[in-house]
C-alpha cells in the first residue's frame, strides 16, 4: 500500500527538561493531528531568565498520513 506524509515543524516547551518538552510537544500534535508516524528533534535549546536556565524547548519535525 502506498502512503503519503505531510511533515510540519512544532516547538515544544517544558520547565523541566527537554524530555518533557518532547512529550508535551507529541501530546499537543496529537489533540489535533492523526496518525502520527515519526517525530524528529531537531534542535535543543533553552531561554534564560536571570542567568538561569527557565524554559527547555525542542524544535521536530512532525510526520503524519495524508488521508485520501
Amino acid at each position: 500500500m502506498n502512503h503519503v506524509s505531510k511533515i510540519i515543524t512544532l516547538v515544544g516547551e517544558s520547565p523541566n527538561s527537554w524530555v518533557e518538552a518532547t512529550a508535551n510537544l507529541i501530546k499537543a500534535a496529537q489533540t489535533s493531528l492523526h496518525g502520527i508516524t515519526r517525530v524528529r528533534v531537531v534542535e535543543f535549546d533553552v531561554k534564560l531568565a536571570d542567568e538561569k536556565i527557565d524554559t527547555y524547548r525542542v524544535k521536530a519535525e512532525v510526520s503524519f498520513r495524508v488521508e485520501k
